[in-house]
């Protein structure tokens, strides 16, 4: 492979910056800059006219990447870094393209597809549930279970295929049929647990959708700027003000909570209102969370909605003189969100979000989702297949579909374009 620059760090003017060299030719073309032979791992050293820089050096395969890896700290000015790497190009260096440097770690084998990915949510982790999900899978978490399985499931397809090469002997079996229903309903469970935790990695990953939803007037974008700590909607005594949806984030217990503050839900003739209107119906659609925020003075009935968490929201307490801010049950409160103190409510949102620091392994990622899903249907056709007696060639087949669904999770069984989208999300220089 040709030999790929990039800066490393975030844009800007900083105390230093990073520029990473990977390739077979990258410790010469450090030397040539700097006139130095880089025989040891980390040297000060001048880049004439340039800067004073430390070069640190990792020969393969023992780097991230597993090719020979340099990385130059300068200083943080822009020219410094932008002339830096216009020294390495004209070097022989290539300017490396978005998620390069991880690439080239899964295709020599550093690390697999699970892994690769698990470096890009690390860097884009806003909350301590997300870097934690994303180093356990840094670590080998799912691909540690799934190889398990899948040695385990390639070892009876080989028999099977062995059985089908005597396919003149009808009477030889390599693959005991028992111990084969025996593997494909631990698939069957591992492979349903790691679906079911879809919805809670899910949460982590892109946080637990709240939607404030109500009548007019009810109080409801005093409460996201109380919630937020911030004036973030406009808050006004005319009915109708919000007019579209709002959303902002925030993090409590190490968890993403994404707010959305709706229009009001009432009858309405101004098209544009009900514009809003529609796309509160959306928001409550989407949303994991539902806070029902009513004008204490005027209280409506509860708000039932289908697998949805309500948490009915008496607003205004500072307008009844026998209230104060208090939880009522698990599921209801008063408050003044005027006030600004919503303590007990965030509380309650921590409480409705349920457990997402779990311990096991969790998946986060829509496309291992749909691959797993499709390993478990030809789990299941296996399992059919052995109740019914079924041929060897038509289990081997169905063995065959769970295998390439679990190895496309790994990446033992990938195409070009999906490691093109999947690497073309990733920041330049890693």
């Amino acid at each position: 492979m040709d030999t790929i620059a990039a800066i490393s760090t975030p844009y800007g003017i900083g105390g230093i910056a990073v520029i990473r060299v990977s390739g077979e030719a990258a410790i010469g073309i450090a030397e040539g800059l700097t006139g130095r032979a880089l025989t040891r791992q980390v040297h000060y050293c001048s880049i004439a006219n340039l800067d004073d820089v430390v070069v640190t050096t990792y020969h393969a395969p023992h780097s991230f990447t597993g090719e020979d890896v340099v990385e130059i700290s300068c200083h943080g000015s822009l020219y410094i870094q932008q002339e830096l790497l216009r020294r390495l190009t004209d070097a022989g260096c290539r300017l490396a393209k978005g998620g390069e440097f991880t690439q080239r770690a899964f295709l020599n084998g550093k690390m697999d597809l699970t892994q690769a990915e698990a470096v890009a949510d690390l860097i884009q982790a806003q909350t301590q549930a997300e870097k934690d999900l994303a180093l356990s899978q840094l670590r080998g978490g799912i691909s540690t279970e799934l190889s398990a399985l899948r040695d385990r499931l390639l070892q009876f397809t080989s028999l099977i295929e062995l059985e089908l090469d005597f396919a003149d002997h009808e009477e030889l079996e390599f693959a005991d049929r028992g111990e084969l229903r025996d593997l494909a309903q631990t698939i069957e469970t591992t492979i349903s647990r790691l679906v079911t935790s879809f919805k809670t990695g899910n949460a982590i990953k892109n946080g637990v959708a709240v939607a404030i939803v109500g009548a007019t007037n009810a109080g409801k974008s005093t409460l996201l700027n109380a919630l937020l700590g911030d004036d973030r909607a406009i808050v006004s005594d005319i009915a109708g003000t919000t007019r579209d949806t709002i959303e902002d984030t925030l993090v409590l217990n190490g968890v993403l909570f994404r707010i959305i503050d709706t229009a009001g839900i009432r009858e309405t003739k101004d098209s544009i209102e009900a514009m809003g209107i529609a796309r509160s119906q959306q928001a409550i659609e989407r949303a994991a969370i539902v806070l029902h925020v009513q004008d204490i003075t005027q209280p409506t009935e509860p708000l039932t909605i289908a697998d949805k968490t309500v948490i009915e929201v008496y607003n205004k307490a500072d307008l009844v003189e026998s209230s104060s801010a208090s939880r009522m049950s698990s599921l209801s409160l008063t408050l003044s969100a005027k006030s600004g103190d919503v303590s007990a409510l965030r509380e309650m949102l921590v409480e409705a979000a349920g457990d997402l620091h779990p311990e096991g392994t969790v998946i986060s990622s829509v496309r291992h989702y749909e691959a797993l899903c499709r390993a478990l249907e030809a789990i299941g056709r296996v399992q059919q297949g052995l109740a019914d007696g079924v041929s060897g060639e038509f289990l081997s087949m169905d063995l065959q579909d769970c295998l390439n669904a679990l190895g496309e999770i790994t990446g033992q069984i990938t195409s070009q374009e999906v490691l093109n989208n999947i690497f073309s999300k990733f920041c330049i220089g890693k």
